[in-house]
């Protein structure tokens, strides 16, 4: 059943280590480690973690370090992060961390870079960095990737990193489309609820790139939730628990825990609430095999993307293992 677009494409995971409901975070980030190794069996390109500080519903804060546990449980697939937030960090800090990284792990690492800043007020302060820092990403990008080059003005040297090559991508959200393009880097850009706001952004990174030395010409990678199950509903109820979670963070301002679908099913919700809530189910791609392999032609053919990075959680660890299998199944037929 899959189609020549679809089976074209680059299938890879992002992995945010959700913390469930009554279920300590350290099982969550031995979870990662595990569908790492899942996800490699199944034929996926790459699998990324990501960093989120101060956050109850992540246990991923640290994720160079959670790269590493992958890939040393993990033999071929690509592991990297998505992304390391540089303005929270020293340029030079992260291209050591990548550069030991990709020392240990050659030429498996990826370097996946955003431009985010803490989540809240409270986490901003701990990292010493506020909401201004983020504009100086396209510098503090520039000076990550001098350090493998041995291009400083200081005459330190990144060690090991010099003269190694770790593939640099942008997550790109607004300005990071064009930061991307005008470095000539990869560009990872999401969500797929917001399709036209993605377009734009990739029409943008066309349009503006510039060869360099990591890309001679543009690659995207597109990013969100894609739930692939037996019936509709069911793809619908692994949708569930990462959507009250976004409700409760709008109305709240922090991410809780995943809870079980049934549990938020059978919440009294506040109108506010259940607009939100029903907000974050939409626009995903959820369904069977068919609807999922239709809708994802669909937007392939609508970007012109690459890589599909899936960045699916749900409390339902047997589900979402399930789901990537039915998608793997699209993709890489027979494997």
């Amino acid at each position: 059943m899959s189609s020549t677009v679809i089976s074209r494409t680059r299938f890879s995971v992002l992995d945010r280590s959700r913390t469930r409901e009554g279920r300590p975070p350290a099982e969550a980030l031995r979870d990662t480690v595990a569908l790492a190794r899942e996800a490699e069996a199944l034929g996926y390109h790459r699998f990324w973690v990501s960093e989120h500080h101060g956050v109850p519903g992540v246990a991923g804060s640290a994720p160079t370090v959670l790269a590493a546990a992958v890939a040393a449980a993990t033999r071929a697939i690509r592991v990297g992060t998505g992304g390391v937030m540089l303005p929270n960090h020293r340029p030079l800090v992260v291209a050591e961390q990548f550069g030991v990284l990709e020392s240990l792990f050659p030429g498996r690492i990826d370097m996946g870079l955003g431009r985010s800043v803490g989540f809240t007020d409270g986490v901003r302060k701990a990292l010493g960095r506020d909401k201004e820092d983020a504009e100086d990403f396209a510098a503090q990008l520039g000076e990550l990737l001098d350090w493998f080059t041995g291009g400083s003005p200081t005459g330190v040297r990144a060690r090991p990193s010099e003269g190694l090559t770790v593939p640099p991508f942008v997550l790109a959200l607004g300005e990071g489309a064009r930061i991307a393009a005008r470095a000539g880097l990869p560009m990872v850009i999401g969500d797929l609820r917001g399709r036209e706001k993605m377009l734009r952004g990739i029409d943008q990174y066309r349009s503006l790139f510039r060869p360099s030395r990591w890309a001679a010409e543009p690659y995207v990678v597109i990013s969100g939730t894609v739930a692939v199950a037996g019936t509709e509903a069911e793809a619908r109820r692994l949708l569930v628990p990462e959507a009250w979670s976004l409700a409760y963070s709008r109305t709240r301002g922090t991410f809780p825990p995943l809870a079980p679908a049934e549990s938020v099913q059978a919440r009294t919700m506040t109108a506010k609430e259940r607009d939100l809530y029903e907000s974050a189910l939409a626009g995903h791609i959820a369904g069977t095999p068919e609807q999922v392999a239709h809708e994802l032609e669909t937007v392939l053919k609508e970007t012109g993307a690459e890589e599909v990075l899936v960045t699916t959680s749900t409390y339902d660890r047997t589900g979402l293992l399930d789901s990537y299998r039915r998608l793997a199944a699209l993709f890489a037929p027979g494997r």
